[in-house]
């Protein structure tokens, strides 16, 4: 193999093709200066020298003629090239750093709306905006004119302060008003706020959660405060009243509980039931366990623990689950309401539904203006239903018993009409589709 006149040349030889990688970094051609090296994983041995291990060895170091302008001063081998102090293999490096903004941005600026629930007492509509990690505050009666671009909230919660980022679950407390927030992937806290809370504010207290914790729910009568955990695949039960390091009272998690990817969860005190909103992906933290499994709603007993199985599932193709986020349990009428992400709709199911059942309603088209719904709130004092569509900037409200293709009785916007939302949430990497001329990017 001829030298390279840029530096040295290093060749990995395989058994069918050999990968050449070439080095312009002076550093790099001062440590393995005049230096080939010559790898191979060998199909059999070699004249009786070599045994076969499936990985590549090393074959031999052969000096190369290189330019002057690489040249070393002294002879360097190879081992003493590669036992050079750190301090002077970077000693003669040069950085430059370059401060050029971008050529264009891909950013929503608008608020998104990940979750919601209704002060009743005090007549508010509360809304988790995912985007810009804050709350929005609105008078429950606020509605957004057509030609408006959005409705000013009465009051934000937001800023480094309140410790929230991807708030994505939220409760009310119905007697003291306190806003109950939880925060998933990085700050793995649910933060507690005052009802009067706005601005930059500290929270009152935070509870440190597992990491992925996603939905909320409280059982006001024995004072617990129940919360999914996607990556665990678990549910964890606290005291009401917990903070800081505080560890859970109890936690159902194993392979016999069946939950995948749980979101949504809701309660039901008169049943004694929990119901649980699963995406569908499994893992049991085994290699290899980890499976797809069709989106489901699992069911049970309010106070199970360990590795407790299910009472009943509600899943199949007739149920329409299609990444179904966070639900609630309406116990005075004997409803679970769905908010179906998958499918920009919502579900209504029996609390006593189980298997491959259809929905005993569907509210879903055009006209609903519903746009990849993760949030819902049953209001059964004002008998309405409130929805948090993360796909086009708002919240829509309509009666309880709605179903089909109707129109919003109300909605409050924070984006033009015409604005789609972006929903990017907390990218982990970008890629470019050079042949569908795309950018892509995971949430």
């Amino acid at each position: 193999m001829a030298a390279n006149r840029h530096g040295p040349a290093i060749a990995v030889t395989f058994t069918e093709e050999v990968l050449m990688l070439r080095w312009m970094s002076s550093h790099i051609a001062c440590s393995l200066v005049g230096s080939l090296i010559v790898l191979t994983v060998a199909a059999s041995s070699t004249a009786g020298q070599r045994r076969p291990t499936g990985a590549p060895q090393l074959v031999s170091v052969e000096p190369l003629e290189m330019c002057e302008s690489f040249a070393p001063a002294a002879p360097l081998s190879l081992m003493a090239s590669l036992q050079v102090p750190a301090a002077d293999r970077t000693s003669a490096r040069t950085s430059l750093t370059f401060d050029r903004a971008p050529l264009r941005t891909i950013r929503d600026s608008f608020p998104t709306y990940s979750a919601v629930a209704v002060d009743v007492a005090n007549n508010e509509i509360v809304l988790q905006d995912e985007n810009l990690f804050q709350i929005m505050v609105y008078d429950r009666m606020a509605n957004t004119p057509p030609r408006a671009n959005l409705t000013e909230p009465k009051r934000v919660i937001g800023g480094h302060e309140t410790k929230m980022e991807f708030n994505c679950g939220l409760y009310i407390d119905p007697k003291t008003g306190d806003i109950y927030s939880v925060n998933t992937d990085t700050l793995r806290t649910v933060s507690i706020f005052s009802r009067n809370a706005r601005g930059n504010v500290r929270p009152d207290r935070t509870l440190h959660t597992p990491h992925g914790t996603y939905g909320i729910a409280v059982n006001e009568e024995s004072q617990e405060l129940y919360l999914t955990v996607q990556h665990e695949n678990a549910v964890v039960v606290h005291r009401k009243m917990a903070e800081g390091e505080e560890k859970p009272i109890r936690k159902l998690e194993g392979p016999h509980v069946r939950l995948a990817d749980p979101h949504g969860i809701g309660l039901d005190t008169k049943n004694q039931w929990m119901f649980v909103a699963n995406y569908g992906n499994a893992n049991l933290k085994l290699p290899g366990s980890g499976t797809f499994e069709p989106p489901s709603i699992n069911v049970y007993p309010l106070r199970a623990s360990g590795d407790t199985a299910p009472l009943r599932v509600i899943t199949g193709p007739q149920t329409q689950l299609n990444w179904p986020a966070h639900i609630y349990v309406d116990q005075e009428h004997g409803e679970i309401f769905v908010a179906n992400d998958g499918e920009s709709s919502i579900l209504v199911f029996r609390v006593t539904d189980s298997g491959n059942v259809a929905p005993t309603r569907v509210l879903k088209g055009a006209k609903t203006q519903i746009k990849n719904p993760t949030g819902i709130f049953v209001d059964t004092v004002h008998n309405e239903l409130v929805v948090a569509n993360m796909g086009n900037h708002s919240a829509t409200v309509y009666p309880r018993m709605a179903e089909g293709d109707v129109p919003p009785s109300r909605v409050i916007r924070t984006g033009p009409l015409d604005k789609p939302a972006l929903q990017i949430g907390n990218p982990g990497s970008v890629a470019y589709d050079t042949k569908r001329d795309a950018i892509i990017t995971p949430n």
